[in-house]
């Protein structure tokens, strides 16, 4: 192996919003960075441009233009064209951006529940009303129940809100499954916003992550789609993202809205996004077994947990664990006096579930699954 994922790095005395939020005596496994070094050809494109020395305003790098329609064609055979492509701080910043842009106050969005809290929320700070389209468990996978929304349509829905692969849930979706989301948006002629920042993490080997919008010329006309090397290459505290938005009229509204409240992306940030899609390849490609290896270990050992269950994710580094069969009222601070910092599931929105993040060394997850067997047992 090339790269040492087992490196235990201190990052309790660093800026690490993830480390500092508990104590020393705590593991944090909540929030979705993961703690491997990045990739050496980041650490040598970031050295190489800080040696130059200036760092006055960056513009939208030919480089990066060049790497990301590289990108979508090999993987995807998807044919961007570079004009589509808006360079944004964050995917976050695109889901509240496509909110704004796309829905007026009297207007709706629709998501899946449970969801990454940034979909709730985007509408919330723009007073949107949002549905939740429910999420069932099905064969050992989070699938979306759009259908069972039908009834409590009134026509005021405009932005129906993807994320594929899914987060908590790490569902990939079939090529199936998301032609019955397209249907639904043109059922009820909905513009989509595809979250789709943990596509190149899969950790199936037989799954596929298939864009939203290369599904057909309609579905490409009426979505947009968000990607970022943020949490494959280990880089979130370096917003580097992209929206892809093929439509010339709601690309043009996407950035109206964006102008003087979203700021550019800094000059380190292209920097490393740049490098991580094009140099990054050989890094993800032995991290993903560590992954793997991280996953089966935790579903293992969480199978033998009295009162949680966990399906295993086909996708990103992060677990939901349905801990409804535990007699605490709040699993969340259970596992916290255990010495565990995990996701509350209510900030998804299941209270009953958490989320953990095994994105860590081996020997970090080894020592929180001998704390979660603590906890299970202090209560059984």
């Amino acid at each position: 192996m090339a790269f040492n994922f087992d490196e235990g790095i201190d990052r309790r005395h660093s800026d690490s919003s993830k480390w500092n939020k508990y104590g020393n005596d705590v593991l944090p496994m909540w929030v979705a960075d993961m703690d491997f070094r990045s990739p050496p050809c980041i650490l040598e494109a970031l050295h190489k441009r800080v040696e130059h020395g200036v760092f006055g305003y960056g513009a939208k790098p030919q480089a990066l233009i060049d790497v990301i329609v590289e990108r979508m064609a090999n993987r995807y055979q998807w044919q961007i064209k570079p004009e589509w492509i808006v360079v944004l701080p964050g995917v976050v910043a695109g889901l509240n951006l496509s909110v704004r842009a796309f829905t007026t106050p009297d207007e709706s969005t629709i998501a899946p529940t449970p969801i990454y809290p940034p979909f709730k929320k985007s509408s919330a700070f723009a007073q949107r009303p949002q549905l939740n389209a429910p999420l069932r468990l099905e064969n050992g996978r989070w699938v979306m129940n759009l259908p069972a929304l039908e009834p409590q349509l009134t026509g005021k829905e405009k932005l129906l809100m993807l994320c594929n692969p899914q987060n908590p849930g790490g569902t990939v979706y079939t090529r199936d499954e998301l032609h019955q989301q397209l249907a639904f948006a043109q059922r009820h002629n909905l513009i989509v916003c595809s979250d789709e920042i943990h596509c190149d993490l899969l950790l199936e080997p037989d799954a596929t992550h298939i864009p939203f919008a290369t599904l057909s010329a309609d579905a490409e006309q009426r979505s947009i789609t968000l990607f970022s090397p943020s949490k494959t290459f280990n880089i979130a505290g370096l917003g580097a993202s992209l929206a892809i938005i093929p439509d010339t009229e709601l690309r043009k509204r996407f950035n109206t809205v964006r102008e003087g409240i979203v700021p550019s992306v800094d000059v380190l940030a292209l920097t490393a996004a740049t490098a991580a899609w094009r140099d990054g390849e050989p890094w993800l490609q032995e991290l993903l077994p560590y992954l793997r290896h991280n996953r089966d270990r935790l579903v293992n050992a969480v199978s033998d947990m009295s009162g949680l269950t966990m399906t295993a994710p086909q996708a990103t580094y992060l677990g939901w664990v349905d801990a409804s069969a535990l007699p605490v009222d709040n699993p969340t601070l259970c596992f916290q006096k255990a010495g565990l910092g995990f996701s509350p599931g209510a900030d998804f929105g299941e209270a009953k579930f958490v989320r953990i993040n095994f994105g860590c060394t081996s020997a970090m997850l080894d020592e929180a699954i001998k704390r979660m067997e603590a906890a299970v047992k202090s209560v059984s």
